[in-house]
């Protein structure tokens, strides 16, 4: 699967920032965004503050963590042992 990143300018608290993400990570942002009839900074902005790493990293966290309380009952176990359905693929990482 080839995934496109794209870098975007976000303005956080008054201030213009530039954020790297793949488009999938983008697209479930601004999903989130308009599903809670808000910006796509006032998010951005409150993942921000909440962080404690790197920005990009705790979008992609928060986009996932959204979608895993999407998904109906039992998620959590399906997610954590790597067996979901339907767009998502299970991958092996090779040993090392």
């Amino acid at each position: 699967m080839n995934s496109t990143v794209t870098k975007r300018s976000v303005v956080i608290a008054g201030r213009k920032t530039s954020i790297s993400l793949e488009d999938e990570f983008w697209n479930g942002l601004k999903a989130i965004a308009r599903h809670h009839q808000r910006t796509l900074s006032s998010v951005v902005g409150e993942i921000d503050q909440k962080r404690s790493g790197n920005l990009s990293s705790a979008i992609r966290v928060y986009v996932f963590g959204n979608l895993c309380t999407q998904v109906p009952s039992g998620p959590r176990e399906t997610i954590a042992s790597g067996m979901v359905n339907g767009s998502f693929e299970r991958r092996e990482t090779p040993s090392l």
